[in-house]
């Protein structure tokens, strides 16, 4: 069996409204690169990675030189053909590698008749529990609907993604407005949710004085964690040493290099795995077993996935023994999706692990001509800018916060 084609298509997915977080904004829309590895005996493998339009199409159908006549099955070798460390010193194809990983892994699970778990150890679960993702978000500019700005708006949502979903761990994306008023809104939503478990994560965009404050105010909570209050190791290191609520990242842990030094000097307590940012199912695999060699917890990480990506994190989830909190989705904001069968469901707040070969889903082609030719229309939007503050950016560790009184709705085509 070997590699026969790559092809990649970038799509626009809307979302229920845009989503704020501290570097910008997600602008009613997820921007997502489908790739697709044909082989010369006609399976095809789906993989998946962030926007980049024809940028991130023109990388792929430049991987085509190295990929075609290849085997599927030689995963290490194509590690080293698309990201040998010193040969690409000077590009990150880490997540170029994912995507591909992915599709392989997809192929040959249809190829062998088994889902990617069963490939990659066997599961130990068949549902993996997520966190409701609870955003600041602007109002939907075709109906004013969707907005979180308020107090008593977050406590709504997350009410109603409970009713919907079951969700009992709630993640807070803070980092918008100043920490005061943010964290008034996270007590408000423990005083609304009693008995359910909490995380919040400011984007990384405080001092560590800042994060030592706020970590300090939550201690009576039921925290699973706060996530990247402040950017780099030291400055979790800092924080680490003064507080008690656990610290996790999914920044400043992203490699086995950086895994290294957490271990040999800890600031970190929870590694949040994103099959894309580590390049791949398998070195989550990896890198969740040295965590459970050095008592490090970890989770899954969300890096505003479709339904392949969204596949690849259960069935991450299914395999590690030690993923003992609850995984992170931004898939309940979403619309629509580009699989066959329309958006995978939650029950009791968990999605089952897919028991179809391969990755277990398929591409609806209707949707993807669909949500491709949105794309094409609407392009990229800049997810390191906010719509109603043009030019704005924050400083790190930041001082330029949103006015939470500011009701005005951004004009979004999405």
């Amino acid at each position: 069996m070997k590699i026969k084609d790559v092809r990649a298509t970038t799509v626009s997915v809307p979302l229920e409204a845009p989503l704020r977080h501290a570097n910008g904004c997600h602008w009613g829309r997820f921007v997502r690169t489908i790739v697709e590895v044909e082989t010369d005996n006609g399976l095809v493998g789906l993989g998946e990675t962030g926007g980049g339009g024809e940028a991130a199409e023109a990388t792929f159908r430049g991987l085509k030189s190295y990929l075609v006549g290849r085997d599927p099955a030689r995963l290490e070798e194509l590690r080293f053909l698309i990201s040998n460390p010193t040969a690409s010193l000077y590009n990150d194809r880490t997540q170029i590698l994912a995507a591909i990983e992915f599709a392989c892994l997809d192929i040959l699970g249809q190829a062998w008749r088994v889902p990617v778990a069963e490939i990659l150890g066997g599961r130990l679960r068949d549902q993996v529990p997520f966190a409701s993702y609870l955003f600041f978000r602007y109002p939907n500019s075709a109906d004013g609907t969707g907005e979180v700005r308020t107090e008593e708006q977050l406590v709504a949502h997350a009410r109603d993604l409970k009713r919907r979903y079951g969700f009992s761990t709630h993640k807070l994306k803070g980092g918008v407005f100043a920490p005061a008023y943010e964290l008034a809104c996270y007590r408000a939503l423990a005083a609304a949710l009693p008995g359910d478990r909490l995380r919040f994560d400011p984007n990384a965009v405080w001092s560590t004085e800042q994060a030592m404050e706020f970590g300090r105010a939550i201690e009576n909570l039921n925290n699973d964690y706060l996530e990247d209050p402040v950017f780099g190791l030291n400055g979790m290191r800092r924080a680490h040493q003064k507080l008690r609520v656990p610290l996790a990242t999914n920044t400043v842990v992203v490699n086995f290099e950086q895994l290294a030094a957490n271990i040999l000097d800890p600031a970190i307590d929870v590694v949040l795995l994103d099959t894309t940012f580590w390049g791949g199912i398998r070195p989550c695999v990896k890198a969740a077993a040295i965590c459970e060699t050095f008592q490090f917890g970890v989770s899954v990480h969300s890096s505003g996935e479709l339904g392949i990506q969204l596949a690849t994190m259960l069935h991450l989830g299914a395999i590690i023994p030690n993923f003992t909190f609850a995984a992170d989705a931004h898939y309940h904001h979403l619309v629509d999706d580009i699989i066959l069968g329309g958006k995978m469901r939650y029950e009791g707040g968990s999605i089952a692990v897919p028991d179809s070969p391969g990755l277990g889903v398929m591409l609806d082609r209707d949707k993807v001509a669909k949500y491709a030719e949105a794309y094409k229309r609407l392009g990229p939007y800049a997810y390191d800018q906010d719509p109603l503050r043009p030019g704005w950016t924050p400083t790190i560790p930041n001082s330029r916060w949103a006015d939470p009184e500011d009701e005005r709705i951004p004009k979004i085509s999405f």
